[in-house]
Parts: structure tokens; sequence; C-alpha cells
């Protein structure tokens, strides 16, 4: 197999049978949800998130991610005090804990003895013949205000006392949006870096790094790279392009972004630095003896 039919594979996403379990995955936990009879008086937005949801995963990365959004409860934050005016606090019994605990107590019911709750963040539902792992996410809706516009997302509460806030409506939209500007190529990149990282890790060349972090990589580079003919040409211009850019320390301005364009890829709280996309784009470059 030539180099290049190697990598057009690898372009592809999960196969159709890996993609029934994962439907299958989802179905089975929105109706253990549905069935649960507390969260008859509790408003809840279920839907999938992260790869699964935006058409990018792999085979070897195929574990589903569901949000559990609780929007009887809206927490919000601004940019500048006064910016934003909130309404009736709320008063309800949807606490952070309470959502999680009834969460667990209605995927406990439906998958016996395969719901992992060691998690700081999310529930884990453990994968069967017929499922693959499944992440789900309690979480709450949140509204970041600032002078000139109000993000949505959500806002996950950890069980170690911490919280994280997430924008997967916009990492949604903005996958969407490169991908249909660079002829539908920006997802199949990003399913390409993803092997890649993937066939590293697993020949021992190279450290493994988070899948969203590919995704990430990919997005922000320009769409002429997407452009190539080939996949070969175009893996070069994505690897070039990383570990071009990612020289140096971090700009005051110009900084890379993550998919949902609310977060700088790179502060001292990610999982990932600078030098971890430079690394990966050298190492890669080098396991393909590109010249």
């Amino acid at each position: 197999m030539s180099l290049e039919d190697k990598l057009t594979g690898w372009t592809g996403p999960s196969s159709d049978t890996e993609q029934e379990k994962q439907d299958r995955t989802e179905r089975m936990i929105r109706d253990a949800i549905s069935s649960h009879i507390p969260f008859n008086n509790c408003s809840l937005k279920i839907y999938a998130k992260g790869s699964y949801a935006n058409n990018t995963n792999v085979r070897a990365d195929s574990d589903v991610d569901i949000a559990v959004e609780c929007t009887d409860v809206l927490y919000w934050e601004e940019e500048e005090s006064g910016i934003y005016t909130p309404g009736t606090p709320y008063e309800g019994i949807w606490t952070p804990a309470k959502l999680r605990s009834e969460l667990v107590a209605a995927l406990k019911a439906k998958f016996p003895n395969q719901v992992d709750t060691t998690g700081s963040t999310a529930i884990q539902v453990n994968s069967s013949s017929s499922r693959v792992d499944a992440d789900v996410v309690p979480c709450f809706s949140y509204e970041y205000h600032t002078k000139y516009e109000t993000r949505q997302g959500t806002k996950i509460f950890k069980t170690d006392g911490g919280s994280i806030v997430n924008y997967p409506a916009q990492q949604l939209e903005n996958g969407i949006a490169k991908n249909k500007r660079t002829g539908y190529a920006f997802k199949k990149g990003v399913r390409l870096l993803k092997r890649v990282e993937n066939a590293m890790a697993e020949d021992g060349v190279f450290r493994e790094l988070p899948s969203y972090f590919m995704e990430c990589l990919a997005y922000n580079c320009p769409d002429s790279v997407f452009s190539h003919s080939t996949w070969t040409d175009c893996l070069r211009g994505m690897l070039f392009h990383i570990w071009d850019q990612l020289q140096g320390d971090e700009p005051s301005s110009g900084r890379w972004v993550e998919v949902n364009g609310c977060y700088y890829l790179f502060h001292p709280g990610q999982k990932w630095s600078r030098m971890d996309g430079r690394e990966f784009a050298k190492a890669a470059w080098n396991y393909f003896g590109f010249k």
C-alpha cells in the first residue's frame, strides 16, 4: 500500500459497525434518563458533544460524550461588574450534587455493574459487545456576558470542588463552517492527524496527546492547507504550519484558539503546550520521512 492510499484511508470516519455501536450507546443513555422518574420535574437537554457529535472521531477514539444539561438553572459570569442584570435567583432542588446523584441512579438502573463514578467530571458507562464507552457529563446552562455579546455554554461542577465551562455549540458550529469552507476536507484532516497521533503512540515513537488537541491544531491551520490535491501534501502542509507557527513563546496577538473560538489554545491551565504541538509536528514529519 502506498503512503497516499494509507493516509486516504486514515481520513475516513468510524466504520459502519462502530457507528452503529455509538448510536446505540447514545440512544440507550437517552432512554435511561427519560425513564428516570425524578427527572420528570427537571428540564433537561441531552445531546452528544465532542468528536462523536462533530464527526471527527476515529476507531481508537470512538467513545461517546453525552452532555445532560439542566436548563432549569442558569449560572452566569460577566466580564465586568454591572454588565448583566440577573433575574430571580433559583431556589429549586436541582443542585450539582442532586443532578449528579440522580443521573448516576438512572444509569445504574439501565446499566447494572457497568457505571464508573470514580471520575471527578464525567460518569462513565463501560462498553459491551454492542456499545462503546460513554462519558456522561452532568452540567447546567451557563452564560458569559461581555459588553458586546453573550456566550452561551455549559457549566460542569466536578466532585473535587472545581468547575469547567464548555462551549459545545460553538465548537460544532465552527467546525461545520471550516469544513464547508475547505470543501469538506477539514474534518478529514482532523481524523488524519488523530490517526497519525494514534499510530505514533502505538509504535512508541511519540507520547500520547489528547484527541481534542489534534482537532484544534488542524483548526488553526489556514483553509488553504486543505486544498492540496493529495493527502500526503495536505499532511505535510499541516505539519509544517504547526511546527513553524509554534516556534517561540506565546505571542501577544494572533494567538491560536480552540475550535469553539472562546478560549485560547495555549495558556497555563491547558493540558498541552506549544512545545507539545511543535514536537508532535516534528515527530510526525520524521515518522513519514518527509523531506
